[in-house]
């Protein structure tokens, strides 16, 4: 995503922090968990320090996540109660519905469900512990990783790609073979059915 950031220095309770999506993939989570579990002991101030997440300040000041959710979740199951924030915006003067049709109108939210049906704004979870799973958000994230496409400001490029591995790839392969489904994911992004996706590298020749 690309939004103008103020730093704030001072850290925030995960446990305050409201989501502004319905899915993760906890794949990609339990990834971040370990390498936490990695940095922690040496160079875990640093880390955090370097891992800041983006925030808005909404109605009656709570703070809600437009990125970063997978790192959030990550370190509160590894025990972590705090984290570093970087408010993007202050619309606290907005009232409710202002302020969800404003994020959401701006691309700061994505209220898609693990079928990638678009849903009402509240069943948006208020903790990133009410976060659920989505595998295919986990296989468009590996995908990104192993260069079937490149990094992206398009907000929630991921969940694009996403739904577009959703229709061509089964959710049993998924759960059967992690492995072989990446197989098949980076075939299907070379192919110019995927060309509109952001990121999209092209076919090899």
């Amino acid at each position: 995503m690309s939004y103008s950031i103020e730093p704030r220095l001072h850290p925030v309770a995960i446990a305050d922090l409201r989501p502004t999506q319905i899915t993760v993939g906890m794949r990609e989570v339990e990834t971040k968990r370990a390498r936490w579990r990695d940095e922690r002991g040496g160079k875990g101030a640093d880390f955090l320090g370097r891992h800041a997440v983006p925030v808005v300040a909404g109605p009656k000041n709570r703070l809600y996540l437009i990125d970063h959710h997978h790192l959030a979740l990550a370190l509160h199951l590894e025990g972590e109660e705090s984290v570093l924030t970087t408010q993007v915006a202050d619309l606290s003067r907005l009232d409710r519905h202002e302020f969800r049709t404003f994020l959401d109108n701006r691309g700061w939210m994505h209220p898609f469900d693990a079928e990638g049906r678009r849903c009402g704004y509240d069943e948006i979870p208020r903790r990133v512990t009410g976060l659920v799973d989505d595998p295919y958000r986990s296989l468009a994230g590996a995908l990104r990783l192993a260069g079937g496409y490149a990094k992206n400001e398009t907000p929630f490029s991921e969940f694009l790609w996403a739904n577009f591995l959703r229709r061509r790839i089964k959710r049993a392969a998924i759960e059967r073979s992690f492995g072989k489904a990446l197989e098949r994911a980076l075939l299907l992004a070379r192919q110019p059915e995927a060309d509109h996706l952001p990121g999209w590298c092209g076919p090899c020749d």
